[in-house]
């Protein structure tokens, strides 16, 4: 039987890894590789650097990098000296990337000059003057052959490290409480601005070391980690989960089907996180029959019972079913990776251990009994609250601290959570309520259909009226007729969609991070495209 670190910040757990497994493989990427021994002796050395450059407990630094191991080391880093880590979007606007470094009050910013088809120097260029429009931001270290002006290059942090002393360091570890903000991570708002979500050491720590239990993670797996790692299901639920369990993380700078493919085999990667586009695309790829990912047991992904196969047919037979936002510490619920595999496609599983969660009515807040549909609310490993937004912190917890989800579903006898979507996605037909994830269940037994997704379309008369929008599987004949009377077998008639366009799955609106974007569905429906019945 395992044991949960004894370590309740993120500089202790390295330590206390670096002196139980010190010569392990702990991280892997671009090129380098180190154990636990030597990512201990980098990150010291680049926190070292950093208190030399000023940086003290409670400042804030942001990453602007694709999954490179500076990255990991710089965040570590910052910890270690009591500071917060920001982590910025990579394909992050101008407007976006001024709005996250000065909202966030970050001292210093470590980036690279450019990432993919993004000029990072160009668009910090644009910024300029920095001392008007971020007047906080006192410094950039940037991963680069030649220094720009005013900028450090991040090759030259070394000669800065030698005149911090150990002691320093260790003094600033030491002043660290497991309370302490560790990371500041933004969530991607698509109709406000993003929100600062504050996540603390400690729950960094048990909260992910659950994860990894429901998983079944030991110190001998091997992460393949293509996610963002500025994403919390990145830097939060893959990352710790592997760390806490003294296993190995194998970073990909961006994610790239046939490259991951031969990361997988070659590294033997036996974890998988992933997106439903990222599984789609190593699914499909020409490649995937030479490739040997044998080495692949687990993981975690998110999707259809459809999507979640191709991750089981990948190799990862006892991949994980999710759920949870940002603000619930990214996961809060987790299928076991013993349950049946049934189980695993069709729920997101038990809340983990310190989750307290219940289905409320969202009108009145009364508990609802297991099988009723109404919001998840969830107590525990929560965020504490937005950073400098007080009001929305306040808003976002009921009368008896739970955090309000904002999403529907149901709980089982056993506890098993199964998730319905989100409450703002309630379609209204006529006067009636309707869940489009129990018409997209229905759409998504007939054998021609591959995917599908149902939203609400304004109508004079009813409202709105219900849309699918459908992905055939390849060599299906369908038709919205067809259909219609499918659904009508299983389905009320209000539940039954009027409109269905058919489309590839390439053609879906997603965000930067593989999530379908729910609120674009209806706008399917207004264009002259083929497919719309």
């Amino acid at each position: 039987m395992a044991t949960m670190p004894a370590s309740r910040t993120i500089a202790d757990l390295i330590d206390e890894l670096a002196q139980r497994i010190p010569e392990r493989e702990a991280l892997v990427g671009a090129g380098q590789r180190y154990t636990y021994a030597q990512l201990r002796a980098e990150v010291r050395r680049v926190a070292g650097a950093l208190h030399a450059l000023g940086l003290r407990r409670g400042d804030k630094v942001a990453i602007l990098m694709g999954n490179r191991p500076e990255w990991l080391i710089a965040d570590f880093a910052i910890t270690l000296l009591g500071g917060v880590m920001v982590g910025v979007n990579t394909w992050a606007s101008a407007r976006e990337l001024e709005y996250i470094l000065a909202h966030s009050d970050a001292k210093m910013l470590i980036t690279v000059d450019r990432f993919l088809k993004y000029d990072y120097r160009a668009l910090l260029d644009s910024l300029e003057p920095h001392r008007e429009r971020l007047p906080r931001l006192e410094r950039i270290v940037c991963m680069a052959d030649d220094a720009t002006a005013g900028w450090l290059r991040y090759a030259d942090l070394g000669s800065f490290a030698a005149r911090a002393t150990e002691a320093a360091i260790e003094a600033a570890q030491r002043a660290v409480t497991p309370d302490d903000v560790a990371y500041l991570l933004y969530t991607s708002g698509s109709t406000a601005l993003p929100k600062g979500v504050e996540f603390q050491h400690y729950a960094l720590i048990e909260n992910m070391w659950q994860i990894g239990e429901r998983q079944r993670v030991t110190e001998h797996d091997r992460l393949w980690l293509a996610v963002s790692l500025f994403w919390s299901f990145g830097c939060l639920n893959a990352l710790f989960n592997i760390l806490t369990h003294g296993g190995c993380v194998v970073l990909q700078e961006h994610f790239d089907a046939g490259e991951a493919l031969a990361l997988i085999e070659r590294e033997r990667c036996t974890i998988f996180y992933g997106t439903p586009n990222m599984a789609q695309a190593l699914h499909e790829h020409p490649e995937r029959p030479g490739r040997d990912l044998s080495s692949l047991r687990g993981g975690a992904t998110i999707g259809t019972p459809e999507q979640i196969m191709r991750v089981v047919e990948l190799g990862a037979r006892e991949v994980c079913n999710i759920y949870g936002l940002t603000e619930t510490y990214g996961n809060c619920n987790v299928t076991d990776a013993a349950d049946p595999l049934e189980r695993r496609l069709a729920s997101v599983g038990r809340p983990l251990a310190g989750v307290d969660q219940r289905i409320v009515d969202p009108q009145t807040g009364k508990v609802l009994p297991p099988g009723e549909l109404g919001e998840i609310r969830v107590k525990g490993y929560v965020t504490r609250g937005y950073y400098k937004d007080p009001a929305r912190s306040a808003e976002s917890f009921d009368e008896h601290g739970y955090f309000r989800t904002g999403d529907l579903g149901y709980a089982d006898s056993e506890g098993s959570l199964y998730f319905r979507g989100r409450l703002k996605e309630m379609v209204k037909t006529g006067g009636i309520n309707v869940a489009p994830v129990e018409v997209e269940e229905i759409l998504m037994t007939h054998p021609g259909v591959q995917a599908a997704f149902v939203t609400g379309v304004p109508d004079a008369q009813r409202d709105e009226l219900l849309a699918a929008i459908v992905v055939p599987k390849p060599g299906a004949t369908l038709s919205s007729v067809l259909l219609r009377e499918f659904c009508r077998e299983s389905l009320a008639a209000y539940k039954v969609p009027r409109l269905f366009r058919f489309v590839a799955e390439t053609e879906l609106p997603l965000t930067t991070t593989g999530k379908l974007q729910k609120n674009r569905l209806a706008s399917m429906f207004f264009s002259d495209r083929p497919g719309h019945d």
